[in-house]
């Protein structure tokens, strides 16, 4: 049985998950697939995972850079947890596109597509944690995140970003 936590930050409250020893969920309240790997039946309890997570979190939020990740281990099929994993790749500060992840995966032998690569990032159950917020459109468009484009933007300016150099999507 999973066991949650609720947090609040600077975006908002979050849902922290736990399978009892590593974190498996973290969603900011009402984002796209909120809960997607929770089965409704979890309960509440403090977890040392749970205050490690909000230690890193509270660096991370101030700006600085936290240490080491706590354990992670997001529920997902192969392919998603391989995109996850290229997503922990990313460097604080700087963007990649799907396309350019699509590419990597190929290049390790994966069939991918921008597209796919857009449905897995999309599915990332550990927000902010791992980075999905971190991935841009081709066309250099602040594109696709499930917490909403306007937190996109708050936590790329965190890290140092410049977001003169990327538009939002049409009608957005």
């Amino acid at each position: 049985m999973d066991t949650i936590c609720k947090l609040s930050s600077p975006l908002g409250p979050l849902c922290l998950a736990s399978d009892g020893t590593v974190l498996t969920g973290l969603w900011l309240e009402g984002q796209k697939y909120f809960g997607s790997t929770l089965t409704g039946h979890e309960k509440t309890a403090a977890l040392p995972i749970f205050n490690q997570t909000r230690d890193w979190l509270e660096v991370y939020f101030s700006g600085q850079i936290p240490d080491a990740l706590p354990p992670l281990a997001p529920q997902g099929s192969a392919f998603r947890r391989e995109v996850w994993k290229l997503l922990l790749e990313i460097p604080r500060g700087e963007t990649v596109t799907y396309g350019a992840l699509a590419q990597r995966l190929q290049a390790q032998g994966r069939a991918a597509s921008a597209r796919s690569v857009g449905g897995a990032v999309g599915h990332n159950p550990v927000s902010i944690l791992i980075p999905c917020h971190r991935v841009v459109g081709g066309d250099s468009s602040l594109t696709g995140y499930a917490g909403g484009l306007a937190n996109k933007m708050r936590l790329l300016e965190l890290e140092g970003v410049d977001l003169k150099r990327f538009h939002l999507p049409k009608g957005k």
